[in-house]
């Protein structure tokens, strides 16, 4: 593959943010940050075409809130067409993380995500995607 340079002009501001980056992902060099941001970019521009993928939805929660295990259950439950799993994992005595495994519409899966990673109590969530093809 042929390889093209060219200059980039940024704000200090992101510049210092670009750096950070590129040491918190072990990244060799800016070049390669910025190609990695560009793909990852590249692909979640796909998975708004609403392409057939699969995935995860991975969200850590306390483990003394049983409302949040309802709420997800009852979204589960709504999104039956798409969840195909789910595990949950005891972290510590206050939190568990719960990951369920989803396959349709990107669209689809993406919706979901944004319900159940807004459940109040949600500490962290996170929707990964795959193309299934």
């Amino acid at each position: 593959m042929t390889v093209s340079r060219f200059g980039v002009s940024l704000e200090e501001e992101l510049l210092t943010a670009l750096d950070q980056y590129v040491t918190e992902n072990n990244f060799s060099n800016r070049s390669q940050a910025i190609r990695y941001l560009i793909e990852k970019n590249m692909v979640e521009q796909k998975w708004k075409c609403d392409n057939l993928v699969a995935g995860a939805v991975v969200m850590v929660y306390g483990s003394l809130k049983p409302e949040i295990r309802t709420r997800s259950a009852e979204l589960q439950l709504q999104y039956r067409d798409v969840v195909i799993g789910v595990q949950q994992f005891n972290l510590s005595e206050q939190n568990c993380m719960e990951i369920i495994a989803v396959k349709g519409a990107s669209r689809r899966l993406t919706e979901l995500s944004d319900k159940l990673i807004g459940i109040k109590g949600i500490q962290h969530g996170k929707l990964i995607m795959s193309k299934t093809e």
